[in-house]
């Protein structure tokens, strides 16, 4: 809705309880089930044929996500390439020694399904997930590979796609083809993350007791730079952006820590920085131009010494330039429940970013869940 205003009262009204909030309630009950799914798909082939030369996530909309965080939770620490890949094209280096981990929804014009198909061309090793009868359990049958069911895959009403479904079956998958993935119970922590992180943001709790509502009142009428500067914390600041677009409609750029220190440093300090020269063009009756607010994304437990002294330089930066700062932490936990309470904080934030601009959801294409 171009030109729309915020409306803080809309945050404890009765739209901000819509669809979108309820898909993002769904997330720990996708996660569980996609577990169960994933385990009873026949993974056990997997470990049979040892471990890939290196693996592939194949996706788009959320079953890219999902790709890029299962990239962000193997880490660097994982002994094989691990990469996730959103286009229509297979790289061309992977071959008969590698895995496809392949996620779609129902459309068979996804670009997941194209790369599944070259994928079994080329005699690679392949895992598949989306709907019961999704386009890419074909290609599943015609290279003798398990198939992962989600339940209930592709946009629910409102277009706001939990990533989790899909991570869980990707994850699921790695750890039995060697990779060192979460366990049961991590997952099960992650699930109880989310639902703690429900109850605490949602909709019938008061702006002034919900984190997630606090936080969107902080972003509005601003241009968010979101910074993360672990592979977790820059995966949850890549995929706030994403959200708060695909859910509100609304700006977020964000930048890896610390080779993008002083891109995010020149933008807190620009001209659109607290303190930046105004436009030429803005109307004195009205108020300010669009000012950056640096949001930090902090895994304290896991940050080093180096990565610390960066953020604190992005913080004090932004300080200098009078650009306001908003802090996103995780709270103490396995690697996956930590980015678990990270994203479904903002989910919920982008969610209440919506319901008090009064943007109207559309359904997501090309996803799965």
């Amino acid at each position: 809705m171009p030109g729309a205003a915020f409306d803080e009262t809309r945050l404890d009204g009765p739209g901000a309880d819509g669809p979108l909030a309820l898909s993002a309630a769904s997330a720990a009950g996708r996660l569980r089930a996609a577990r169960s799914a994933a385990l009873e798909a026949g993974l056990d082939r997997l470990a049979e044929d040892g471990r890939p030369r290196a693996a592939v996530a194949v996706g788009t909309g959320s079953g890219g996500l999902a790709g890029e965080l299962a990239a962000a939770v193997l880490g660097p620490g994982c002994p094989v390439p691990f990469s996730a890949v959103r286009g229509p094209l297979l790289p061309g280096w992977v071959s008969s020694y590698d895995l496809v981990l392949a996620v779609s929804g129902p459309d068979a014009e996804e670009p997941a399904v194209a790369c599944a198909a070259e994928a079994v061309r080329r005699g690679c090793r392949l895992v598949a997930a989306g709907p019961p009868d999704g386009p890419l359990r074909p290609l599943a049958e015609q290279a003798r590979a398990p198939y992962i069911e989600l339940r209930g895959a592709g946009a629910p009403a409102g277009g706001f796609e939990p990533v989790w479904g899909p991570a869980a079956a990707l994850l699921t998958a790695a750890g039995a083809a060697g990779l060192p993935a979460p366990g049961g119970d991590v997952f099960e922590a992650a699930a109880v993350r989310l639902e703690q992180t429900a109850v605490r943001c949602a909709p019938s709790v008061e702006s002034w007791e919900n984190p997630a509502k606090s936080l969107a009142l902080e972003l509005a009428g601003s241009l968010p730079v979101a910074v993360g500067a672990t592979g977790p914390t820059a995966f949850a600041a890549a995929y706030t952006a994403e959200r708060a677009a695909r859910t509100a409609g609304y700006p977020v750029l964000h930048c890896p820590l610390p080779d993008a220190l002083a891109a995010a440093v020149r933008l807190v300090d620009g001209p659109l920085g607290g303190t930046g020269p105004r436009s030429i063009f803005d109307d004195p009756e009205e108020e300010g131009p669009v000012r950056t607010r640096l949001l930090l994304f902090r895994d304290p437990g896991e940050e080093s010494e180096r990565t610390a002294l960066d953020l604190r330089s992005a913080e004090a930066a932004a300080e200098r330039g009078g650009a306001p700062v908003s802090t996103v932490s995780a709270d103490p936990g396995y690697q996956l429940e930590r980015i678990a309470g990270l994203i479904a904080l903002t989910d919920y934030a982008t969610v209440y970013l919506a319901a008090a601009y009064g943007v109207e959801p559309v359904a997501e294409e090309h996803t799965a869940g």
